[in-house]
């Protein structure tokens, strides 16, 4: 019966530390990796190293073509997407 009192402070810290450093963290990179999933060709987005452009094209499953500037076009991959600035809306079927 001591030796769980005993290391009570310590499940107490491992405790708060999951719901206060871990569980965010964990929410937030599901977040991240639903927003980069969505990203759709005519989308304005901030790449992590700054660039901001226009998705030209959706290349795979982990790429994109940025459109930086006119007529000048990189491929990023989608991971490095920090932020969707305009997301364009789908085109409605008639």
């Amino acid at each position: 019966m001591e030796s769980i009192v005993q290391f009570m402070p310590l499940i107490l810290i491992f405790g708060i530390m999951y719901f206060l450093l871990i569980r965010p963290q964990q929410k937030k990179m599901k977040e991240h990796q639903a927003m980069v999933a969505a990203v759709g060709r005519g989308d304005r987005i901030v790449t992590q190293g700054g660039l901001i452009g226009k998705v030209a094209k959706v290349k795979d499953d982990n790429e994109v073509e940025v459109e930086i500037a006119e007529g000048v076009k990189v491929r990023v991959v989608k991971s490095t997407i920090a932020q969707v600035l305009a997301k364009t809306e789908p085109a409605a079927n008639s």
